[in-house]
């Protein structure tokens, strides 16, 4: 896997993936940004719920559950007054739509990207992020 980070001007930088898919990250006005894209940090996030939707949606599938939706509602703290201010606890909430889901296979689902695919989630946890997860289903 590769990306490339190229400089825009001022604390403004496009990332491409090796896919070819291109993000803006920039920082806020107070730190010389014109808030023109995603603060970094931001895209560790997005890319922790992501990586840990994609898991829960085909783990679903492959449990032939019916779903419909899913959102992944994140919340993080930070380490306060401290450089590098890294993430100390992440929270994941799942919220799954279907038809007839089954509440064990959406609690499994969740548990097995946690605990066993999700790249991102491990490799943070193991880093020691305090990464915990829930969920709640929608009919």
């Amino acid at each position: 896997m590769k990306a490339v980070v190229e400089w825009q001007g001022d604390v403004c930088f496009e990332a491409e993936s090796g896919t070819g898919h291109k993000i803006l990250m920039d920082g806020p006005p107070d730190h010389g940004g014109r808030n023109r894209g995603a603060r970094p940090m931001e895209t560790v996030l997005m890319g922790l719920g992501g990586c840990s939707s994609f898991d829960v949606v085909h783990i679903l599938g492959k449990a032939r559950q019916d779903v419909t939706a899913c959102r992944c509602e994140l919340s993080a703290e930070r380490a306060e007054d401290e450089i590098p201010a890294v993430f100390t606890k992440i929270h994941l909430h799942f919220v799954i739509a279907g038809h007839g889901l089954k509440e064990n296979h959406v609690k499994r689902a969740v548990e097995l990207s946690a605990e066993k695919y999700c790249s991102a989630a491990i490799m943070l946890s193991r880093g020691g992020v305090e990464v915990t997860h829930s969920y709640s289903i929608e009919s």
